[in-house]
C-alpha cells in the first residue's frame, strides 16, 4: 500500500522544521524533490539542504523530478489551474512509480503548510493509484511574517480575512474586514486600494537569508515596497511575498 506524506517545511529557514516533520522525513522510503526550472532553483536547493540536515535514515532515498509549468496565458483561471493540477498529478504518479512502485512511504516537502494556499492536497487526491494521504503541518508565511514584524495578527475579539492578490485587485477591500492577509500576489495588488487609513506589514523571502521586511502607512511605504519588490525580482529571478493590511479608524 502506498502512503504519501505531505510535510510542511516552513518558509525557508530549516530551523522551522518541527520534530514531527523530521520524524516523517526519516520514516519515508522515498523523498521526492520537485524542480521548477533554473529561475526557482533556490526552492529545490532548500529542500536538498533540509534533507542533508534532517535525514539520518540511510534507507531513505531522495529523488528529483521536473514539474510541468502552468500556462498562465490560457483563458479561464480555474480551468487553467485544474488542467495544470492534472498534469502535476500525472508527473507525481510517474515519479513515484519510477522510484518506489506502488508500495511504501513517499514524502513531498511542502513550502509553508499543505493546508493553506497550497495545491498539494488537491493534487494528491488525483494520483493513480490513490495513496493513503498524511499531512504534517508546517509554519506558514503568515506566521513567519507576523513574527518578523512582532505583529499580533488579530485585534482583540476581531476576525481577520485571508485572500489572494488577484481577489484583492478584482474585488477591492473585502467588506466587513479590518485586517486582511494577502498571499499569492504577483503584482502588488495593494496599489489598487485607496490607501488612506491603511497600514501594511510586508515581507518577502521570509525565513531565508535574503528576507526583506517593510511596514508603515500604505500611502507612504507602498511605493517603496513596489520598487523594492521589482528590484528583488530582477535580482533573484523570482519572489514570494505576503503582507498584512489593517484599517485604522
Amino acid at each position: 500500500m502506498l502512503t504519501l506524506s505531505l510535510i510542511g517545511i516552513g518558509c525557508g529557514d530549516p530551523e522551522q522544521l518541527t520534530l514531527a516533520a523530521i520524524r516523517a522525513i526519516n520514516a519515508a522510503d522515498l523523498v521526492l524533490i520537485p524542480r521548477k526550472g533554473p529561475v526557482k532553483s533556490d526552492l529545490a536547493d532548500l529542500r536538498r539542504l533540509i534533507c542533508a540536515q534532517a535525514l539520518t535514515n540511510s534507507r531513505t532515498r531522495v529523488a528529483e523530478f521536473d514539474l510541468p509549468i502552468r500556462d498562465t496565458a490560457q483563458e479561464g483561471y480555474r480551468k487553467g489551474v485544474d488542467e495544470w493540477h492534472d498534469a502535476v498529478a500525472v508527473t507525481w504518479s510517474r515519479a513515484i512509480a519510477a522510484h518506489l512502485g506502488d508500495d511504501g512511504r513517499v514524502a513531498l516537502l511542502i513550502w509553508g503548510d499543505p493546508s493553506l494556499y497550497d495545491s498539494s492536497l488537491r493534487i494528491a487526491r488525483r494520483l493513480d493509484p490513490l495513496p493513503i494521504i498524511e499531512v504534517v503541518p508546517g509554519i506558514t508565511s503568515i506566521q513567519a511574517l507576523c513574527a518578523a514584524h512582532s505583529l499580533p495578527l488579530n485585534d482583540i475579539g476581531q476576525p481577520f480575512l485571508v485572500t489572494t492578490g488577484r481577489r484583492l485587485r478584482e474585488g477591492g477591500w473585502p467588506s466587513g474586514a479590518d485586517t486582511v492577509v494577502v498571499m499569492l500576489d504577483g503584482g502588488a495588488a495593494f496599489q489598487w486600494l485607496e490607501p488612506t487609513g491603511l497600514y501594511i506589514w510586508w515581507g518577502a523571502y521570509l525565513g531565508m537569508p535574503r528576507q526583506i521586511t517593510m511596514s508603515g502607512a500604505l500611502a507612504e511605504v507602498g511605493p517603496v515596497i513596489v520598487a523594492a519588490r521589482q528590484e528583488a525580482r530582477a535580482r533573484h529571478g523570482w519572489i514570494m511575498d505576503s503582507y498584512v493590511l489593517k484599517r485604522v479608524w
